[in-house]
């Protein structure tokens, strides 16, 4: 079955076993749809779950609409176009990506409501009191769609642009010849061509936006993962909150399958392979002063906006960055994302490794299913992580007491080990889809020449491979360090007691409408994140080849 012998076996089954770890807590969010001990899920209540499912569809369709016009938009203009601040937009249209969501739903919350600047200097401006005038509230299902809009429509923007520049002159060529215009040239070939680039972002911003918790919970908007925090913490119904995470779950996967089913027997590969310098059309006058707003907007709104709101915020009424609690809060931030990073690399490069030694279907199997866990919301996750941990734990716990008289407490989920399993479980896709696609650009030559040299294939794993690699061994432990340091409703949930990070801290503080305060918390994320946002520009505009941007 494998052609490379014992060695190849071994990875195999390791693989397969690491795979079948992680995928856990997932089979034990499933299986709670079985669990006969409670009626919970049908004792919810038909207006309940519909309030929970229209408030999730409200948010998707409303996210879906706002980050394919941005997305799509801003990606066309910046390959295709020419026109003032183009340069600066190449980069500065992924900053959002680096700010979580909820960071700037506290932002434009402090901004925009009753007693915020925005407000009061339209009372002070008109003379009009509170009962004269209409606001839109931003603490609703539509603020929460804007939020997201702003934030997430980078997931498009770069697989979009990605897109576009891989795609063939040739197509837009024939397309211009055949008497298209530009504008035709693009809603007729170039974004048909695109459209599992933009399939593939939309249903990332989508996933992002079921998983949230941190946004919906302060806008005061009934979802999914706030049932979920609710009825594990509030209620204590364990069986509840695990039917409601395999709900979610499903609408996840139908979500996924949908766009898979919607484009399956189409043919999207490039007419041909030759590279051509993309054609720069050139925008003058109202349409250049247009390129430039349609940019300009979505990294105003997404980014400078909020962060300038931050920064004000935090010099009015913020901590201290250096203070004694903030240094604790940040070690305990970096070193739960620092250990994540660290194990997420080294099992991305076992599993990746057993591929490529064994090219069996059963590695191959076990990569993706180790990688699911990115599509699914970290509530989701903590629950079931929680589940069989909790089980571990009692019976242990249990056994030493019958056996020796002592309690061993909550050894995996009342310490970091539980969260640290968790992150695992999220964003172990993130490193492996990486680290595959750094070792398959390794010639196999190195392996036949190691191999001559006396070296076994875990030596050439660690002494050829791995230096080789660095590069996206350390992208790839970047960008789970920073998913890490954002991620908000699997700390919430599975945090040890008394063990808070900058991603609680600015929760809570926000949650006792604190909001100055927990612009402190916000801005040092912020700043971690700005790290793989900086790795990813430079990524996406090396990705045409003989492409040097200037």
């Amino acid at each position: 079955m494998f052609s490379t012998g014992t060695a190849g076996r071994s990875l195999t089954l390791g693989a397969l076993g690491i795979a079948l770890i992680i995928a856990l807590p997932v089979l034990a969010v499933v299986a709670t749809l079985f669990d006969e001990t409670s009626a919970s899920l049908a004792g919810l209540g038909q207006s309940v779950m519909a309030e929970l499912i229209g408030n999730s569809v409200i948010l998707a369709v409303g996210t879906l609409s706002g980050v394919l016009v941005l997305g799509v938009s801003s990606a066309w203009l910046v390959t295709m176009c020419r026109f003032p601040g183009r340069d600066i937009f190449h980069w500065a249209l992924i900053l959002p990506m680096a700010v979580p969501a909820y960071v700037v739903a506290y932002a434009y919350t402090d901004f925009l409501h009753h007693p915020g600047p925005v407000q009061s200097l339209l009372r002070e401006v008109t003379g009009w009191g509170a009962q004269d005038y209409w606001f839109p509230n931003v603490r609703s299902e539509g603020g929460a769609v804007f939020v997201f809009s702003f934030v997430l429509y980078p997931y498009v923007y770069l697989l979009a642009r990605a897109s576009f520049l891989e795609q063939s002159v040739c197509a837009l060529e024939a397309s211009r010849t055949l008497g298209q215009s530009a504008w035709g040239a693009f809603w007729k070939t170039a974004l048909p061509l695109a459209r599992p680039a933009i399939a593939g972002g939309a249903a990332l911003a989508l996933m992002e936006t079921l998983a949230d918790f941190g946004t919906v919970a302060h806008f005061g908007v009934r979802t999914f993962t706030t049932a979920i925090y609710q009825s594990w913490f509030s209620l204590g119904d364990r069986v509840l909150a695990g039917q409601l995470s395999a709900t979610l779950l499903g609408m996840v996967t139908l979500l996924i399958l949908v766009e898979r089913v919607s484009r399956s027997g189409k043919g999207y590969a490039q007419p041909t392979n030759r590279v051509q310098r993309l054609p720069d059309y050139e925008l003058t006058g109202w349409r250049a002063a247009g390129g430039f707003l349609i940019c300009a907007v979505p990294v105003t709104l997404g980014f400078l906006l909020p962060i300038g709101i931050l920064i004000y915020l935090n010099h009015v009424g913020g901590h201290e960055f250096f203070g004694s609690r903030y240094v604790s809060l940040t070690l305990n931030t970096f070193t739960l994302a620092g250990i994540a990073a660290v194990i997420a690399v080294t099992l991305a490069l076992v599993m990746a490794y057993a591929v490529r030694l064994s090219g069996s279907p059963l590695a191959r199997f076990a990569n993706r299913l180790a990688g699911m866990g990115y599509a699914v919301p970290g509530s989701v996750i903590a629950v079931g992580v929680l589940i069989p941990l909790a089980n571990m734990d009692n019976a242990l716990d249990a056994w030493m007491r019958a056996t020796f008289g002592i309690s061993t407490g909550l050894i995996l989920t009342g310490s970091i080990a539980g969260l640290v399993f968790a992150y695992l479980v999220r964003f172990m896709a993130v490193a492996i889809n990486t680290v595959e696609a750094s070792l398959a650009k390794v010639t196999p030559n190195m392996d036949a020449a190691a191999r001559s040299l006396g070296h076994s294939k875990f030596a050439t794993l660690l002494e050829v491979h791995a230096p080789i690699m660095r590069g996206s061994l350390l992208t790839a432990g970047l960008i789970v360090f920073v998913d890490v340091v954002k991620e908000l409703p699997a700390t919430l949930i599975m945090r040890p007691f008394n063990f808070d990070t900058l991603a609680i801290q600015a929760y809570r503080l926000a949650s006792d409408e604190r909001l100055a305060e927990a612009s402190t918390a916000s801005l040092m994320i912020v700043a971690t994140g700005l790290i793989p946002v900086i790795l990813l520009s430079r990524t996406i505009m090396a990705s045409r080849p003989g492409h040097r941007p200037r």
